[in-house]
């Protein structure tokens, strides 16, 4: 997969990493000189250009790109870029990171953003999960805002302790994805029993949220 990334600083370059850790090819844009900092990511690909200008873009062949993602600092660059690269280039998938959270809104399709990636969002949701027990903690958003991924701790006290499951009657639009049991990541089995302490991810819409909750939190 050829992924092109808008941003060369701090959290471009972990990005590339990981991809590049997982076999894909990564072309790094950035305009500012400074930023090119190639031994950081010697397997990436490097170009020196602004990623709002069509003369840029088409040199780093965006035509050609899977998923293009606009890591920059300043939200209203990502927002650009992101919307050139799917209305000029028509770049299947697009993600966005969103510094501020006050501009959430904007990144939508509109803007040619496919998923918006919210820093502070997203701490957030890792603080609420780390000290919430019994509650559904909301980590990331997907076809902006149309389903997501949640979290449950399973509490002790939960009426699913104890119970496969292949037994859950769970709400139409939610999938339990995965369990997360001492550390180790489990794809969920219809015989699989469920404990206290498990944590619990499901892919929902909002809709499903509340008839998820009644179905696994304990009752007052």
């Amino acid at each position: 997969m050829k992924v092109v990334i808008a941003g060369a600083g701090s959290v471009g370059r972990s990005i590339a990493r990981e991809l590049i850790a997982h076999h894909h090819e990564v072309l790094l844009i950035d305009k500012s000189a400074a930023a090119m900092k190639r031994d950081r990511v010697p397997s990436a690909r490097w170009l020196l250009a602004d990623a709002c200008e069509m003369a840029g873009l088409n040199e780093a062949q965006l035509e050609d790109a899977d998923v293009v993602v606009a890591a920059t600092g300043d939200d209203k660059t990502n927002l650009v870029m992101l919307l050139i690269a799917k209305t000029e280039f028509a770049v299947p998938r697009t993600v966005g990171r969103v510094n501020n959270p006050k501009n959430e809104w904007l990144f939508d399709e509109s803007w040619g953003v496919d998923v918006a990636v919210s820093t502070p969002r997203l701490m957030t949701a890792l603080v609420e999960e780390a000290v919430e027990i019994g509650g559904l903690v909301r980590l990331l958003t997907f076809e902006q805002g149309k389903s997501g991924l949640v979290e449950f701790t399973v509490h002790q006290d939960s009426p699913i302790v104890g119970k496969p499951v292949g037994s859950l009657a769970l709400p139409e639009d939610a999938v339990l994805v995965a369990v997360l049991r001492s550390s180790r990541a489990l794809a969920p089995t219809p015989d699989d029993i469920l404990e206290a302490g498990d944590e619990l991810f499901f892919i929902t819409t909002p809709g499903g949220e509340v008839p998820l909750l009644e179905l696994l939190a304990p009752s007052e």
